[in-house]
């Protein structure tokens, strides 16, 4: 009887003792269509839903495991709504942290895609079209207050992120490790993202296997678990047109076969989430708000169901409220180590390093850093990470070599005609060869054949770790038509044939320019090639002292928003360098991009003189072609001095897309003023008034651009470039 009243006394308290169950968030993998999974968290969060363990899968392991390592919701919509997703989800860094010499590598009319060789001499081809350097560095950026963190159990909550061994096609579940890097690899699309190597494993996105990781949540401890399904629906046969078309559905079939085995283990106490979101595509970056608004609705529609959920018992969890704090995200940094397999040596990419010691992380510094490092063309990737040691946080540089080689060919192409019989075309290559030894020493090689064939080879030697310094000799050989003319009236075209070589002492100035100084020879012929047979003929020689300043801040080299290129080049001819004449000659260039919104101006124009007496032919200036004096044909005006000032309009036509191939499409036209003469008076062309029209496209390969140009010098033509537009 004693021991029947004591139950009965206690039984209600036994009961209240009873542990809350365990709560688990199952968070599916879709792409853009993942960032529903913000609005999801805000509605649980409001009707005081305690989560316990999260799973997730690719863009459901980014907002898991960021929601897992401490941020707010609130924090998660701003990342989400203010990012800029083509940057993230591509490799090239931002045009203006990328290092002066690469921005060289634009000059002409070279198409942006390279192929790239590897030291045997075999093509390299990457593991993906896209390596990932951004979004890892997004990642480490936006959790480098966990990289000492390697047991996921020890977040503020405990967190798991599946991925795919694509040899084995097994299922890996990060449980310990790097989380940005666990991240990084269940979102690994295959051949649309590179995988990400682990412990010798190569991973890619784990929805090839397990899109609603339901097991992986049970597996933690959980007693019930709310599952958020946002994966992409099939196709119709409607909607299946092209071979794009076929590729996505044989992905979608594989991730919703996966998926619907999870789902159906779900049990009479668990919640099943899915948002309405038809009408969103998996590259639908540009509708975040509406994604996260449609993930908000769809949870507080069940907040009744969602109700059995919610704990009897109020208050925060204390890890989360710790880890939502600011401070730990800003870890002072005590040292910094290298860890590299490239071609460079340390301390080359130490240089590129300005965090300073004993001072919290500066993010913002370090990714502009890690963008310039990057963007020197080494790298497979550039990446960070803390680490705690005794004697204070360590921030360790982790450079890999590119497997697929650092030697690489670039192509490009420029038609123009006159439309009276009479045209032009240019066919260019360039081979450069990186990583020549520990400092960065390259070898350019240009080639040129058609109306203006060029060769000029260059080795680039920096004196110093950080490549402020260098020095680079050269060979160079041409041939063109220039065209000899008295009183207006073209006399002859000659054919112009130099051959010459030279050094350049110079300086980087930060990413931006360099200045050069150098000395070099020329010598060469120019033969009459149409015109009086009469006219005669004659071999030259040139010796020169030069001085070079080059700057360039522009956004993009083909369809510029912002910033400046500008060049200024002093020359001396001197007869002490075997010059056949002594004379002074300068040109200066400019170009200024001014946006607003799709509108564009691009103001600027180009300056050339000739100081004292010289020949005509060999000492002249060449102008003429699209946007450079429209209706000429390309370098088909010559002048001991030239003139040009123009007022480029272009707008972009197609919205932007929110991924790395985006296909814009710009409508534009010009205007134009420019003049050239000689010096002894025998030619002087008067100012020539031009306009042009163009239409362009921006291909992967680069700009293809088709205008149509006319001025008043009663002369028209039609120009094709593939590669750049000015």
């Amino acid at each position: 009887m004693r021991r029947l009243l004591f139950c009965l006394l206690f039984l209600p308290l036994l009961c209240l003792a009873q542990p809350e169950p365990r709560v688990g968030l199952v968070l599916s993998g879709g792409a853009a269509r993942g960032l529903t999974h913000i609005g999801v968290l805000k509605a649980l969060e409001e009707q005081g839903i305690k989560v316990d363990a999260i799973a997730g899968t690719s863009m459901g392991a980014v907002i898991g495991g960021l929601y897992a390592a401490g941020y707010k919701v609130d924090e998660l919509e701003r990342i989400a709504t203010e990012m800029d997703w083509q940057q993230a989800l591509s490799d090239d860094p931002p045009r203006q942290e990328v290092p002066f010499r690469r921005k060289q590598d634009d000059r002409d009319f070279l198409v942006k895609q390279r192929l790239s060789f590897r030291d045997d001499g075999s093509l390299g081809l990457p593991l993906g079209v896209i390596q990932g350097q951004n979004l890892a560095l997004l990642l480490e950026s936006l959790l480098v207050h966990t990289s000492d963190t390697r047991d996921f159990d020890q977040l503020a909550i405990p967190f798991r992120a599946v991925a795919t061994d694509i040899v084995t096609g097994e299922k890996v579940v990060f449980r310990r490790g790097h989380l940005p890097q666990a991240i990084r690899a269940s979102m690994s699309i295959p051949a649309v993202f590179a995988p990400v190597e682990v412990n010798g494993r190569l991973l890619v996105d784990g929805g090839m296997v397990d899109n609603i990781p339901v097991d992986v949540a049970r597996e933690m401890g959980v007693d019930r678990v709310i599952v958020v399904d946002i994966g992409t629906p099939l196709r119709s046969r409607k909607e299946m047109n092209t071979v794009v078309d076929v590729l996505n559905q044989s992905v979608t079939l594989m991730t919703r076969t996966n998926s619907e085995a999870q789902l159906a283990t779900l049990r009479p106490t668990d919640v099943l989430i899915q948002p309405s979101l038809a009408g969103y595509a998996a590259t639908d970056f540009g509708h975040t708000r509406e994604m996260i608004d449609a993930g908000y609705r769809a949870t507080q529609i069940l907040a009744t169901r969602l109700a059995e959920v919610r704990p009897q018992a109020g208050g925060h969890d204390q890890e989360l409220v710790s880890a939502r704090l600011p401070s730990e995200r800003t870890p002072v940094i005590r040292t910094i180590l290298i860890e590299n397999d490239s071609k460079i040596g340390d301390a080359v990419i130490r240089r590129y390093i300005r965090q300073p010691l004993g001072e919290p992380l500066d993010l913002d510094r370090l990714q502009s850093d890690m963008s310039t490092l990057y963007g020197l063309d080494y790298f497979e990737q550039v990446q960070y990470r803390v680490v705690k040691r005794k004697d204070g946080n360590a921030l360790v540089i982790n450079a890999r070599g590119k497997r697929a080689g650092t030697d690489y060919l670039r192509l490009g192409l420029n038609l123009s005609d006159d439309m009276r019989g009479d045209s032009a075309f240019n066919l260019g290559a360039s081979y450069r060869m990186n990583g020549i030894n520990t400092l960065g020493a390259e070898w350019l090689t240009r080639v040129q054949i058609g109306d203006h064939q060029k060769l000029y080879t260059e080795f680039y030697q920096p004196l110093d770790a950080g490549s402020r310094y260098f020095v680079a000799p050269y060979l160079t050989g041409e041939a063109q038509n220039v065209e000899a003319a008295l009183d207006d009236a073209v006399l002859a075209e000659y054919r112009v044939e130099r051959y010459g070589y030279g050094i350049n002492l110079g300086r980087q100035i930060a990413n931006n320019g360099e200045i050069r100084f150098g000395i070099g020879q020329a010598w060469g012929e120019a033969d009459v090639k149409i015109g009086d047979p009469d006219l005669p003929s004659f071999s030259f020689n040139e010796g020169y002292y030069e001085a070079k300043y080059s700057f360039d801040t522009l956004d993009n080299v083909d369809f510029p928003h912002e910033g400046e290129d500008i060049s200024l080049t002093l020359r001396q001819y001197d007869p002490s360098l075997d010059s056949d004449a002594r004379y002074r000659q300068w040109s200066f260039s400019l170009d200024k991009a001014i946006s607003s919104g799709p509108n564009t101006f691009v103001l600027g124009g180009a300056y050339g003189r000739t100081l004292d007496d010289a020949d005509a032919v060999t000492s002249s200036f060449l102008i003429g072609g699209a946007r450079q004096l429209s209706g000429f044909r390309q370098d088909s005006v010559a002048g001991q001095n030239v003139s040009l000032a123009r007022v480029v309009y272009y707008r972009r036509m197609t919205p932007r897309a929110f991924l790395p191939l985006d296909f814009p499409l710009y409508l534009g036209g010009s205007l134009e003023r420019g003049r050239a003469w000689n010096n002894d008076d025998d030619f002087d062309s008067g100012y020539i008034n031009a306009a042009s029209v163009f239409v362009s496209f921006d291909t992967p390969l680069g700009p293809l651009d088709f205008s149509y140009g006319l001025n008043d010098a009663s002369e028209q033509a039609l120009y094709l470039n593939l590669g750049r537009v000015f």
